[in-house]
């Protein structure tokens, strides 16, 4: 062998990887600063410009490889989350006219939305002192104004979510020195008053939110917060909700999105994990959090304590997962994105898009949510109006809806359009009265102590079940027995083999594969009852699960990445260094 030509081969052993590199790096930028690859990049970041979207990836590969994927337990049952999802926030105690609050239904319900989540303030009912439920000012109930919203909300084919706050200043010593927000005195008195509303609507309105945001000032009013003490009071009012109504739901207080550290400002995560080492456990049916975007867009990936994007929800899933409660849902209490004027005043201190972007957004995080997390129930909108427009000077007022005079802006249009769809089964694994679930024929509902979560749909005849699913794989839940039927199954119109549930001895919560390794996408299935037997109905499981190449492609995506935001940053130490030599030279 010729040394001399050995030599000159070795090279080429990282050389040829090397410029290989090189070379998809660029084509990959060239895709980015062409535009090309922006929604893709997006969909990781968050971000638009394409110098933020290089840095994004680089960000969320960092991210990924410190802490790999958050633990959030998504194939575990739970209840509330196959409930229609489409909830918007509403200030309806405020409107003067009768006529306005009944429109706002009206458009609100015509835009798809089933909930709104609307306060009752304590301070508005038991006005004047304790057990005193008189509007002394307007010499007539105080319950009056909320009577006919719970009246108006079923009219209109709406839901409540009730949010319980807002104490009186008789309820404390100092008034509302202590800040308007804080806290009563004696718990007992917010219990009082949490057991009169429950009673009052009890079998018109189930769900209600206990207090709001007290990780921030000033929703703990001019002290520092205190989970500890929400967790008390939580206490107080779940006990005495159950009380007055055995059936209502409870949701925990939404959780403000922050990183900072206190006292009067606690990291939301760091908040909720003292809930727990406080004995939350067991006092609230769903938890509550904020789910805002602020500064990035719905497909911000990049998860980590000190973010604050709309990927943080995760973080509070897997705090409550690795807290023993993988088995009680999310809801969302507020999402948005402010559409800030260019040219307001201030501080743009949540953000800015333009009316166009936040319509899309909005649209685009009920998307993500329909489509990753299953764990994830109602999510409601912040907000659809305010009374007057008396508070343009505030970066809040930007996240409406709709103005005061009822003219609708770009993201009521684009939420309407989407909120009207015919629904999916995403994945997760969903209960059996799941809201995309068509039930035909004769089913009833029935009490079961070995079915999940103690309850299971059952027909006797010739009844169907037909629905969309989007993922790649289904299963469905079921029970078997001596007297069991059958069911014909088509999947995308597709005869399958016929399926007996028939079995020797009662078995329960059975698991059946329908589907599997299908395409990632939506799916059709009809189910027939052949009418030889009951069938039930337990839950279906929808899975996606990727295929070799798919996991091969995302690792090479990721290493793309990689090396765009080594090529990128390369790049700019290149310049950084020319420009420097250029300065010392002159």
């Amino acid at each position: 062998m010729n040394p001399a030509r050995s030599g000159a081969r070795r090279p080429l052993k990282w050389l040829l990887p090397l410029a290989a590199c090189v070379v998809v790096a660029a084509l990959a930028l060239l895709l980015v600063f062409s535009g090309i690859a922006s929604p893709f990049l997006s969909s990781w970041t968050g971000e638009e410009d394409p110098r933020e979207q290089i840095k994004g990836v680089g960000a969320w590969l960092w991210l990924r490889l410190q802490h790999g994927a958050p633990e959030t337990a998504p194939y575990t049952p739970m209840p509330h989350t196959g409930l229609n999802p489409f909830g918007i926030n509403t200030f309806l105690e405020q409107e003067v006219e009768p006529a306005k609050v009944e429109l706002s239904m009206q458009m609100i319900s015509a835009a798809g939305f089933r909930w709104i989540r609307q306060e009752f303030p304590w301070e508005d009912i038991e006005i004047s002192g304790k057990g005193d439920y008189w509007d002394h000012k307007w010499d007539q109930s105080a319950w009056a104004k909320y009577d006919r919203i719970v009246d108006l909300a079923e009219r209109n084919g709406l839901r409540i979510i009730a949010r319980l706050d807002n104490p009186p200043a008789w309820s404390r010593a100092a008034g509302d020195e202590a800040g308007t927000l804080a806290p009563p005195d004696r718990l007992e008195d917010f219990g009082d008053y949490v057991h009169a509303v429950v009673s009052r609507y009890r079998g018109r309105v189930r769900y209600y939110q206990i207090w709001n945001e007290p990780n921030i000032y000033p929703e703990w009013g001019e002290q520092p917060v205190d989970a500890r003490a929400y967790v008390e009071l939580l206490k107080v009012a779940y006990t005495r909700a159950k009380e007055a109504d055995p059936d209502c739901v409870i949701l925990s207080a939404g959780l403000a999105q922050t990183a900072e550290t206190g006292p009067r400002n606690l990291d939301d995560t760091i908040y909720l994990q003292q809930m727990y080492d406080a004995g939350v456990q067991g006092y609230f049916d769903i938890m509550g959090v904020m789910a805002y975007g602020l500064w990035t867009g719905p497909g911000d990936q990049r998860l980590s304590q000190d973010r604050t994007n709309f990927s943080r929800p995760q973080l509070i899933r897997e705090i409550m997962v690795r807290n023993g409660d993988a088995d009680k849902p999310i809801w969302a209490t507020e999402i948005g994105w402010n559409a800030l004027p260019t040219d307001f005043a201030g501080p743009a201190n949540f953000g800015r898009v333009t009316q166009p972007k936040q319509a899309r957004y909005a649209v685009q995080a009920y998307e993500r949510a329909q489509r990753d997390w299953p764990w994830m129930g109602v999510m409601n909108f912040w907000f659809f109006k305010r009374a007057t427009d008396q508070e343009t000077s505030q970066t809040f007022y930007y996240f409406r809806m709709v103005e005061p005079d009822f003219t609708p802006l770009p993201v009521y249009e684009a939420m309407r359009d989407y909120a009207n769809r015919a629904p999916m089964v995403p994945i997760g694994y969903h209960q059996e009265d799941h809201w995309a679930l068509s039930y035909g024929g004769e089913w009833v509902d029935l009490d079961d102590a070995q079915a999940v979560l103690g309850r299971l749909r059952q027909a006797q005849g010739q009844a169907t079940l037909a629905f969309t699913f989007r993922g790649t794989d289904l299963e469905l839940v079921t029970r078997q027995g001596p007297e069991s039927g059958s069911l014909a199954v088509r999947l995308d119109g597709r005869a399958l083999p016929t399926i007996s549930l028939k079995a020797a001895q009662p078995l329960h919560q059975q698991r059946i594969t329908l589907a599997q390794g299908l395409r990632d996408g939506a799916h059709t299935v009809e189910l027939a009852c052949l009418g030889d037997g009951p069938v039930a109905i337990d839950g279906l499981i929808v899975r996606r699960t990727a295929r070799y190449w798919q996991r091969v492609l995302g690792q090479s995506a990721a290493l793309i990445g990689a090396a765009v935001v080594g090529l990128a940053g390369l790049a700019w130490l290149g310049r950084r260094r020319r420009s420097g030599a250029g300065s010392r030279h002159d």
